[in-house]
């Protein structure tokens, strides 16, 4: 059976390579026992991960010689994702290690499986990188693009994407300000068939009363004292294409009455002209307002709503992205470093805990300019918390180990059900989906009270 990729194991305990070697058999396994052997084989094999005891000769009880290694692996592979593995006693220097650039920590002592699942995190990683490499490498085009995200709330938004793009519904999207709506909309335009027509973008709330219905439907030759000649509105300029009407909650009243009628009819007419004008455009609309709440108020029609809404994409705020703050934190670190042409090697660890637990108000808007003005800003070669002006932000660590996250999780599970079930442990045991007996042993476990 073919091996899935090349892992190196730098470990100087006899016993525990054998058991290493055990764990990782799937993998193309290549070991190691000090600096010298280990930086040997990681220029002859090119491994996609490595293991490393922080413990090596010369300073078996110590860390030096195994910060030393990391510096010295990541120097030559920067991009090869390291897991350092040391004891309990050593958790300041297994953070320290994740500051130099090491991807991910396991303390001992080993346990196979949860080693296992986090070497196995750690080539999937690398194998995601490199295909993006390759799309980049080959000029590829993607319609998301800008969109970077690996949570489960966008990867379910970017399917549904992918199923609505095709079709030429009107599409209305919902979010916060700065989560990214013109950036769904240009994947909507993208991924249809329409997507070799132009894209013309209006934000309703940046223009003047007075002008958006000369900036909408255009005008003709002497509409208006100033009108010196026939001017095509955005609606007519996106023909073939894509309209994406941003923050459509701000539309005045007496707009939305035509912009109704152009939904129903599909045709247009310019200001000062008596013609109709068939216009074939597929249109996206977005806004962060509550448009529900706007037609109690009667301050947005409802029939319009009912037009825009066909289909409906809530885009989630930052905050409710599991993993994606720290994701979009370093890719904008990358891409701010390269234009400013600042050597940023990385996050210090405060500021990484910052990022996930900042409330993130203004979204990946702020997101983005925060790290603009830290890289430009920074005095040394990773950003602090203090440098992205979230130092006031309770850092308090999450757990990487993954018992403890497994405990959390079943923790807040079983209280949540408890709550529901009014500490019914019967019920509660059904909605869990386990016998009494396992939940009487998990609630003793976990300290639970009832």
């Amino acid at each position: 059976m073919a091996k899935r990729g090349t892992l190196l194991i730098v470990e100087d305990d006899p016993g525990i390579q054998g058991q290493l070697r055990w764990c990782f058999d799937d993998y193309q396994v290549v070991m190691a026992d000090d600096r010298e052997d280990a930086i040997a084989k990681l220029r002859r094999h090119e491994p996609q991960v490595v293991t490393l005891d922080m413990g090596l000769p010369p300073d078996p009880g110590g860390t030096s010689e195994g910060l030393a290694t990391l510096e010295q692996i990541l120097a030559i592979a920067p991009h090869t994702k390291v897991v350092v593995v040391t004891g309990n006693d050593d958790r300041e220097a297994a953070v320290k290690a994740i500051g130099m650039g090491a991807y991910d920590f396991y303390l001992k002592p080993i346990d196979a499986e949860i080693l296992g699942l986090i070497v196995n995190r750690a080539f999937r990683v690398r194998e995601l990188e490199l295909e993006n490499e390759r799309l980049a490498n080959s000029g590829g085009h993607s319609p998301l693009d800008g969109l970077i995200a690996s949570s489960p709330q966008m990867l379910k938004l970017c399917r549904t994407v992918e199923k609505v793009a095709p079709t030429d519904v009107t599409t209305l999207l919902l979010g916060e300000s700065g989560t990214g709506k013109e950036v769904i909309a240009r994947a909507l335009h993208g991924l249809s068939d329409r997507s070799d027509g132009p894209f013309v973008a209006i934000n309703c709330a940046a223009i003047p009363e007075n002008l958006l219905e000369s900036e909408l439907f255009g005008y003709e030759k002497g509409a208006f004292t100033g009108a010196a000649r026939q001017t095509l509105g955005k609606i007519e300029c996106a023909n073939g294409g894509t309209l994406f009407l941003d923050e459509i909650g701000d539309l005045p009243m007496a707009l939305q009455a035509k912009l109704l009628r152009f939904l129903q009819e599909r045709v247009i007419e310019r200001l000062g002209g008596r013609k109709e004008i068939p216009v074939d455009v597929r249109v996206v609309c977005a806004t962060h307002r509550n448009l529900r709440d706007m037609i109690q108020a009667e301050t947005f029609r409802e029939d319009l709503y009912y037009r825009l809404s066909e289909i409906t994409i809530e885009i989630p705020p930052l905050r409710e992205r599991e993993g994606d703050a720290v994701l979009l934190a370093k890719a904008f670190l990358s891409k701010f470093s390269e234009e400013h042409k600042r050597k940023i090697k990385g996050f210090h660890p405060d500021a990484l805990l910052a990022i996930e637990q900042y409330h993130w108000p203004g979204n990946v808007r702020e997101m983005e300019n925060r790290v603009k003005r830290a890289v430009i800003m920074a005095d040394g070669s990773h950003i602090t918390a203090e440098e992205l002006e979230l130092d006031e932000v309770a850092t308090e660590s999450a757990p990487f180990n993954l018992r403890e996250v497994r405990e959390q999780a079943e923790r807040r599970a079983i209280q949540r059900a408890l709550q529901h079930t009014d500490g019914n442990i019967a019920r509660t045991a059904e909605l869990l989906g386990v016998s009494r007996p396992t939940l009487y042993d998990l609630i003793k476990k976990l300290n639970i009270e009832v």
